[in-house]
């Protein structure tokens, strides 16, 4: 408790300035994640707060980022359309699945998993950074240029039909679920369809325009039809934005470029009595939390979504992560990883609960906390504090602001989020495999599949794919390296030092074989090619271990084959230096009694080679 408030006034000023800082994203991932602003305001007040309580970095600033906003929006928009479009109707779920998603990071945390979140390959993280940045680019296209598919009359109504045939479908779902749908009589039916107004018609064919508009691919079909509606208005607002946004960082980098475009075009926008779309409404007061998570849980609702969940506890894991290393950079201090994993999935369960959406770590706004004087948990506290009050107080002002700002805000967010170091390495990486004619980077294929796949597809599968082809690309790139520096060579070709100086009448009689690495699945088929590449003339057969500190069960069966076809041919196998791993794996299947005696197993090379004097056949 001292040490919390060792630095109020550099905490506080911290605080403070980030909170500022944090206030034009907030709103901003908000209104892109398709809950309005203040479900990014939500979340940016409890995360901030409680991750700072319970979190492992003491500067660290959290709230909604770039590519949690991204991955909630698949959720959100996922979970709405399968509740009719009804935001109020879907919102339990979604808020559910963000509440999974923090309690997993906090299981991460518990288990103590936080370490290993490292080993997760740049190509992957690189791919899916730049597709973030792509997908907000896109689809802030169509609110900057103020263009609304579902406002657009002409558009909806190409809806009119489907929407009808959804309306009937669900009709006589309600019916067949009542027990009173007759196929000899569609009586009710008729009487009930009778209650749909137009009203019903127009509101899902809006839907449906909605739906069709949505994410990347959505707003690629809508974009020509887009760019024949520009509202002028909107799109100044939209530009004055990302101008000031840039602009003003050259004159100071000490005021935050993206408040001052925020307050400066909104401010001139009301000023001027524009006619431009504001945000939704912000509720005023204390927010509170929505018990329907809990009474209107549904296990069926949900498990489609609990990779998802996952994903963005993995995906927060990372970002938060990340920006704690950036900290430990500037601060010279060093953050407890699990921890910090806990204290962000207790911040974004509790933002859950009040209807805010998940977040992170924020490295802009953690280096604003400590250049401004942050030391201490108080700081990210303060940010938290700052936001709630600007809520209470400013919450009917903030409603305001025009929808285009935002926009223009997330455009220069979706471009600073793109990871251009390494897209720039691309020309200079390696080509390391061959694809029919052509010859790439394994990495940058990776990168670009998941790049590809993210931005058209789903971020959540692209993710797992992108993973898994890294994985196998690695493990066949460790297999190869493997085969190529392990060989079976007589000793007239082996130079090792202490090889040289073996009996001359013993070098065709005796080779040697080196496993130069760990003996897994990836490297199994080369090794088993041993016992081929042994010539006749060979009694004895050296296999030097002292580099093989790794055994998996794939190995392990390989290296049985291989004893056993030894065996076979009367050919005697030899370990030497063989290390603990292997040796209990060996131990366990029977390898070592049955198939090498314990007696031919030597600790060095010497030992073995005064055996073979010892036992000339």
């Amino acid at each position: 408790m001292k040490k919390l408030f060792s630095n109020i006034k550099g905490d506080a000023f911290g605080g403070i300035t980030a909170g500022i800082v944090a206030l034009p994203l907030a709103l901003a991932f908000g209104v892109s994640s398709g809950l309005g602003p203040s479900a990014g305001l939500y979340g940016a007040i409890f995360l901030s707060f409680f991750a700072s309580i319970f979190g492992g970095t003491s500067t660290q600033i959290s709230g909604p980022t770039a590519p949690m906003t991204a991955v909630s929006m698949v959720v959100i928009a996922g979970i709405i359309a399968v509740n009719d479009g009804d935001v109020e109707k879907a919102l339990p779920a979604i808020l559910t699945v963000f509440l999974l998603a923090g309690l997993m990071q906090v299981g991460l945390g518990a288990l103590g998993l936080g370490k290993y979140i490292k080993y997760i390959p740049y190509p992957v993280v690189s791919g899916f950074m730049t597709a973030i940045g792509v997908i907000i680019l896109i689809t802030q296209v169509l609110p900057s240029i103020g263009y609304y598919p579902k406002e657009d009359t002409e558009f909806v109504s190409q809806f009119k039909p489907q929407a009808e045939e959804l309306i009937l479908q669900n009709l006589l779902k309600e019916e067949a679920g009542e027990g009173i749908l007759v196929l000899e009589n569609f009586k009710e039916t008729v009487n009930r369809a009778e209650y749909t107004s137009e009203n019903d018609i127009l509101k899902e064919s809006k839907t449906l325009a909605k739906n069709e508009a949505s994410g990347v691919l959505g707003t690629l079909k809508v974009l020509p039809r887009a760019f024949q509606h520009i509202n002028w208005i909107e799109l100044i607002l939209a530009l004055a934005t990302i101008i000031i946004i840039y602009g003003f960082k050259r004159i100071t980098t000490k005021i935050p470029s993206t408040l001052v475009a925020l307050v400066v075009v909104s401010g001139a926008a009301i000023a001027f009595g524009v006619n431009y779309r504001p945000i939704e409404e912000i509720p005023s007061g204390i927010p509170i939390p929505n018990l329907e998570i809990f009474t209107s849980f549904s296990l069926a609702g949900i498990t489609p979504y609990i990779f998802t969940a996952l994903t963005l506890a993995l995906l927060g894991a990372i970002d938060s992560l990340l920006t704690s290393v950036v900290a430990d950079n500037m601060t010279k201090t060093k953050h407890k990883p699990n921890k910090e994993l806990i204290g962000q999935g207790i911040g974004n369960s509790i933002g859950a609960l009040f209807g805010g959406i998940p977040g992170a770590g924020a490295t802009i706004r953690t280096v604003v906390n400590i250049n401004s004087g942050g030391k201490t948990k108080l700081s990210g506290m303060i940010a938290g504090i700052m936001l709630l009050i600007i809520l209470l107080g400013l919450g009917p002002v903030a409603s305001k602001i025009p929808a285009a700002v935002l926009a223009g805000i997330l455009i220069t967010v979706g471009i600073g989020v793109m990871d251009y170091k390494g897209l720039k390495a691309i020309p200079s990486l390696p080509k390391d495999i061959k694809i029919g004619p052509f010859k790439l980077s394994s990495e940058v294929l990776v990168m670009i599949v998941v790049l590809l796949l993210s931005t058209f597809w789903n971020l959540v599968y692209a993710v797992g794919v992108g993973l898994v082809i890294a994985s196998l690309m690695f493990m066949k790139k460790i297999g190869d390296l493997t085969a190529e520096r392990s060989d079976v060579k007589s000793l007239k070709e082996e130079a090792w030092k202490d090889e040289i100086g073996f009996p001359d009448k013993l070098k065709e009689d005796v080779f040697i074989k080196h496993i130069k690495g760990p003996l897994f699945f990836g490297s199994t088929n080369e090794f088993q090619s041993l016992a081929a590449q042994i010539p006749t003339t060979a009694s004895k057969v050296i296999i030097r271990l002292d580099r093989m500190q790794y055994i998996d069960q794939s190995g392990l069966y390989a290296m049985e084959d291989v004893l056993q076809e030894l065996t076979k041919n009367n050919i005697v196998a030899l370990f030497v230096d063989l290390q603990d791993q292997p040796k209990y794996m060996m131990e366990r299947i029977d390898i070592i009694p049955d198939l090498i005696p314990y007696e031919h197993i030597f600790e060095t090379f010497n030992d073995c080679m005064s055996w073979i004097k010892n036992n000339k056949d």
